[in-house]
């Protein structure tokens, strides 16, 4: 078994082919499926009868995608040579090379050989189909791909093909295919199912619920839509709805995994990491080497050299061939592995590897957009227009603790929250939908004063659903940043609790968590730091506009070297009185759906503090923050 996945040859293999390729192909050449053939040909010589399994087979092509675009070959055309690759080694017998002296032919025939041709549209169904489900993703686009050539209105094949395409992260190209098939055929819930999944992963938690809902609607039978649905209500902090479904699904499918997913990430959330553990037991006795759940484990303790055992089946599931997100997964939990155990090189090599996968299937950071957008910000919320909008909620019920991401937000919430006239809120998004709501007009100014108490009663009225009686109500979203002008002409007595927290601790500790796939400035330190210069430009911006006693600043660093001093001053800002249950803050127990849920749970430690100096000689974009 353990030979059967050793994927060295493979990897030593598939970048001698992407390093033959890159070599011949020219700027201006349109004949890459000639040129592949051409290298596959060349090379045959010395790989003559090799023979891949499934999973070396996506090992070599995920091998190979990843080495085109390490010499800079285009994205596009790296995913279209790469699904012709795979289409040639799948339908050739899974041989490693093509047999025979013959010279390849040109163009996309090549590619195709003459058994594609002869496959009808169900055959190519069924087939892709099969490896949609073994979880040869690669291989299962290149077929989908043959059967839209031969039906291109196919609604099955299209929605498919999506679903194939969202696992190995192109998100952009599924979405329109699954939009496609849903167009063809209204009434697909499985491609509804998936594109409820897929906006989901994208952060379009709203719309995600929408097309599950519709789904079920269609076929209420739908167990795959009905769990993950589950997990679009967990992320909208539903938590007994989520767990519902996951419990119900459980009833008639006792070895459902995702709906076992997700019951061990609420309880992860709830503190009860022991829980957690025996229910990512239970999907591993399933499939031994699920990488969400053999990944996740590390999430749950402090690893150490004696987890060693942990690592080498980690290294063996990232190194079998997995598509590159899930591979991205498995190389985050081993950074964090080496991080915990301090081999700080290998750790930043696995972050950095895990990043860069996940870059691939993300839309790009554009810097000159966010400095456009923090630009519009500070031009139209002078002091003087802030100052002049009146008529907003007298309310004192919302609590913003905001900040950079990782700068301390989930442990400030969780010392307010302690206090037992205080709900925690957890990351409620309101203020984000309603900027896109509003289509842009909170850049552009002030609201006018109906649509400001309109904003105010819906605000007041989603705080309501999390807590009917608190005095106040926390609201823990980190890029609340961005509108604290337009929410203090909304609520000019809400209070800001702004964390600060050393800026290439905070971008560093933000490199090194799995964030969504919308929060692309964290997968790349250069861009993380051009994130952060106008974050630091925005706020000072902020300073100078809001009121005095509108926002205290909390630096990260002095909250967990002298805690009681601050608990004290923040409980005093929000005109609260003491409670000892602040200091016990790790006892509380409550839903923490940040990356925080297992350190909010610790007594206050300070070994986060400073903790880039271990890996210095790694971060040059991020040591300019320093200046």
């Amino acid at each position: 078994m353990l030979q059967w996945f050793n994927a060295r040859t493979t990897v030593d293999l598939g970048n001698a082919l992407a390093d033959k390729f890159a070599a011949q192909i020219s700027e201006n050449s349109t004949e890459h499926a000639q040129t592949l053939l051409e290298v596959l040909h060349h090379t045959d010589g010395d790989h003559r009868g090799s023979r891949l399994n499934r999973f070396k087979r996506a090992k070599l092509a995920n091998t190979f995608r990843w080495r085109l675009l390490e010499k800079g070959i285009d994205k596009q055309l790296a995913d279209k040579i790469t699904e012709q690759l795979l289409l040639h080694l799948t339908l050739n017998g899974s041989a490693a090379m093509p047999r025979g002296d013959a010279a390849p032919k040109s163009g996309a025939a090549a590619v195709a050989p003459a058994v594609v041709e002869a496959a009808n549209p169900e055959e190519l169904l069924a087939r892709g189909n099969r490896c949609l489900e073994q979880g040869a993703y690669a291989e299962a686009v290149a077929i989908y791909r043959e059967l839209i050539g031969c039906q291109p209105r196919h609604a099955e094949g299209l929605g498919n093909l999506g679903a194939a395409l969202f696992k190995l992260g192109s998100y952009g190209e599924a979405e329109a295919l699954m939009r496609k098939a849903i167009e063809i055929e209204p009434n697909h819930d499985d491609a509804l199912a998936n594109l409820g999944t897929l906006l989901r992963a994208r952060g379009r938690t709203a719309e995600s619920e929408s097309s599950l809902r519709r789904a079920l609607t269609i076929n209420p039978a739908n167990a795959d839509a009905d769990v993950s649905l589950g997990a679009t209500l967990l992320l909208l902090g539903r938590i007994r709805e989520a767990k519902g479904k996951f419990e119900q699904a459980l009833e008639s499918e006792p070895q459902n995994v995702n709906a076992l997913l997700g019951l061990a990430q609420i309880a992860r959330m709830e503190g009860r990491f022991e829980e957690a553990t025996t229910t990512y037991g239970r999907i591993l006795a399933i499939h031994p080497k699920l990488p969400c759940a053999w990944a996740a484990l590390v999430g749950l303790c402090k690893m150490t050299a004696a987890d060693r055992d942990w690592l080498d089946t980690a290294e063996e599931i990232a190194a079998s061939g997995l598509a590159p997100l899930d591979e991205s997964d498995m190389r985050f939990a081993i950074g964090k592995y080496f991080d915990d155990i301090k081999d700080y090189a290998d750790a930043f090599e696995s972050y950095h590897r895990a990043n860069e996968l996940r870059k691939t299937a993300v839309a790009r950071y554009v810097p000159e957009e966010r400095t456009h957008r923090v630009d519009l910000l500070i031009r139209n919320y002078t002091q003087e227009k802030v100052a002049k909008a009146t008529g907003g909620s007298p309310s004192e019920r919302p609590v913003l603790v905001v900040g950079m991401l990782r700068s301390g937000t989930s442990l400030a919430e969780q010392i307010i929250a302690s206090h037992p006239a205080v709900h925690g809120g957890g990351e409620l998004l309101f203020w984000a939908d309603a900027a896109r709501e509003h289509a842009g007009s909170f850049e552009q100014g002030v609201l006018d004063e109906p649509a400001r108490k309109l904003l105010a009663e819906q605000y007041l009225c989603v705080l309501g659903q999390r807590s009917a009686d608190a005095l106040r109500v926390v609201d823990k979203t980190p890029f609340n940043c961005d509108y604290l002008g337009p929410i203090h002409t909304v609520f000019p007595n809400a209070r800001v609790i702004y964390l600060r927290r050393d800026p290439i601790d905070a971008c560093l500790s933000c490199y090194f968590q799995q964030f969504s796939a919308a929060l692309n400035f964290t997968m790349d330190l250069s861009d993380l730091a051009h994130y952060y210069r106008e974050h630091q430009r925005l706020m000072a911006h902020w300073r100078r506009v809001l009121p005095e006693g509108t926002m205290l600043e909390v630096p990260y660093e002095q909250l967990v070297s002298d805690p009681n001093r601050w608990m004290h001053e923040i409980l005093e800002f929000l005109g609260l009185e003491w409670n000892d249950r602040c200091l016990d803050f790790n006892q509380t127990q409550r839903l923490v759906p940040t990356a925080s849920y297992w350190q909010v749970r610790q007594r206050v430690y300070k070994s986060s503090v400073a903790r880039w100096r271990h890996y210095e000689k790694f971060i040059g974009p991020l040591l300019q923050l320093k200046a």
